[in-house]
């Protein structure tokens, strides 16, 4: 109950809370409306990859999210350099630029560099007009083969860190680890004073 001399409160129970229910039941129908706008686009944008171009790891802004990795919005000019990928070249070939982005780890270029120089060993170049071959593109052996990939290409995953597994020895057993540390907390708090009275005992057998 609450404290002091107030107004007993009043319980608002005439909501009419049935008149404010909202139901749909279109969900189904908006499903199979869904898949079969994807199958349509799929079969529009053929041969691309359905799932866009392609897109860099890039790492979460801020403390709480900068371990986690993600995809950005396009790789950096620096990075299509290191790759060998032309700037103008890159959006033909279904590649995300960002030209505002900046690498500020050599980790994450060379991940970035790996993962354009894998896209670009596994790319087949479709010509522009059919039979009509130019330098670039892929020979009809590569092309008779080539599928759509329909799922999410190269997905970005976050490597698990390995596990060393060791034998546990006498020594360890035998190890006091509160003993170490309050000894060491100990032998921090007096250094001072143990290299003063040291260096006046070294001062004294010079005399």
């Amino acid at each position: 109950m609450v404290k002091h001399n107030n107004v007993v409160p009043s319980g608002h129970f005439r909501k009419h809370w049935q008149n404010y229910v909202k139901t749909w039941f279109n969900q189904p129908a908006r499903k199979t409306r869904r898949r079969l706008a994807r199958q349509k686009k799929a079969v529009k944008i053929f041969p691309r990859p359905t799932a866009g171009p392609l897109r860099p790891i890039v790492h979460g802004q801020t403390l709480k999210y900068n371990m986690k990795v993600r995809a950005g919005r396009g790789f950096s000019l620096e990075e299509l350099k290191a790759a060998g990928i032309p700037k103008k070249l890159a959006p033909t070939i279904g590649v995300a630029v960002d030209h505002r982005r900046k690498n500020r780890s050599l980790e994450g270029l060379q991940a970035n560099v790996q993962r354009l120089k894998t896209y670009k060993a596994k790319l087949v170049v479709f010509p522009r007009r059919a039979r009509k071959f130019k330098a670039g593109d892929s020979s009809p052996e590569e092309l008779a083969t080539a599928t759509q990939i329909q799922d999410d290409y190269m997905p970005i995953t976050r490597e698990k860190p390995s596990v060393e597994f060791v034998k546990i020895t006498e020594e360890m057993k035998s190890f006091k680890a509160y003993s170490k540390l309050r000894l060491e907390r100990t032998n921090e708090r007096h250094i001072g004073a143990r290299m003063k009275k040291a260096a006046e005992a070294e001062k004294e057998e010079k005399k």
